[in-house]
């Protein structure tokens, strides 16, 4: 789309990130239930496929960010709503590594898709159909 401005492309690129990430530590997560030797078995499937599942639609909400479709702001919000808390969790069980990052590119995503680019391109044919 020509007229999709940089925010939305970022937020695309941060939701890509995060699932990405979920479905490869998800697909690891398996793997090592597969060859190794996990205290729960079903568990351990169970918390894979969640996070091979969860990768995914973040995937297909990136997907939707690229067309700028409307139903992709929600979800990508909420979802950076929720990896604040779990950032927060990471930085103070000593995981920095990991938490830092997040909350970085949560705060970055929100920002993008709440700033007025964004919502112009999400939702800015509506604004003008309403004032007329």
């Amino acid at each position: 789309m020509p007229n999709r401005p940089m925010t939305l492309t970022l937020a695309a690129a941060v939701m890509a990130l995060e699932g990405t990430t979920a479905v490869f530590l998800g697909g690891y997560a398996g793997v090592e239930t597969v060859i190794g030797r996990p205290s729960d078995v079903t568990s351990s499937i169970a918390v894979a496929a969640f996070a091979v599942l969860v990768g995914a639609a973040l995937l297909w909400v990136a997907w939707g960010m690229l067309k700028a479709e409307r139903w992709t702001r929600s979800p990508g919000v909420l979802t950076q709503i929720f990896a604040i808390p779990l950032s927060i969790t990471l930085i103070q069980s000593g995981q920095g590594a990991m938490g830092i990052p997040l909350i970085g590119l949560a705060l970055i995503a929100i920002v993008a898709l709440l700033s007025p680019p964004t919502t112009h391109a999400l939702y800015g044919d509506e604004d003008q159909s309403s004032a007329s």
